[in-house]
């Protein structure tokens, strides 16, 4: 198995965290990736219990950038969830998802972690949409995080500082479940830095 995953989209290889199966580059601008049962990626604020077993495809990248993704998951869980990932260590890394409510809804999430994890839901997604992208950008060591569910605007879902040197990509999840898969589609690529924070521009 090879330690890095190319799709042409994307401007740098990926390489594996905690090895993500299944993990198929598929065409262009699409990625297949799978998560295991119990895996998940956070540190509860509470007591400090870790969760890193959560598996990505992570890049590189320099400058400022958008990132962004139409996102499917099999969400069949509490939890489940595709996610855009910005991660710069085990301790500094931020989250955007996809993912299933403890209702069953799908739902925009968002987790900030600087030693513990800082968990927001923000909004969910009508069930019978088949059109969420997920985004993030960087301008400089600050890092913006999207979502858009089909014609409608980019919201802002966080603004937060964390690394500049961290690496992005794309992460699965399934911490109550029994595996998830996530598609990641028309993945897309930018150099060109956000105009407006807030009105995503």
């Amino acid at each position: 198995m090879s330690d890095s995953v190319v799709i042409p989209a994307f401007p740098v290889p990926l390489r594996r965290l905690n090895a993500p199966e299944p993990c198929e580059a598929d065409g262009y601008d699409r990625l297949v990736v799978g998560a295991a049962a119990g895996t998940d990626l956070f540190v509860d604020p509470a007591d400090g219990a870790r969760r890193d077993t959560a598996p990505a495809l992570v890049g590189g990248l320099d400058g400022d950038f958008r990132v962004s993704a139409l996102v499917r998951a099999g969400m069949s869980a509490a939890f489940d969830a595709a996610v855009l990932l910005v991660y710069a260590s085990p301790d500094a890394w931020a989250k955007l998802c996809l993912e299933s409510s403890p209702q069953g809804r799908p739902t925009i999430v968002s987790v900030v972690n600087r030693g513990v994890s800082d968990d927001c839901t923000s909004f969910a997604v009508d069930p019978r949409s088949e059109d969420v992208r997920l985004r993030v950008s960087r301008l400089g060591s600050a890092y913006a995080f999207h979502a858009r569910v089909g014609e409608g605007p980019w919201e802002l879902i966080r603004y937060f500082a964390l690394c500049e040197s961290a690496e992005v990509g794309f992460s699965v999840q399934s911490p109550t479940g029994s595996g998830a898969t996530a598609r990641f589609e028309e993945i897309a690529y930018s150099a060109e830095r956000l105009a407006d924070v807030r009105d995503g521009s």
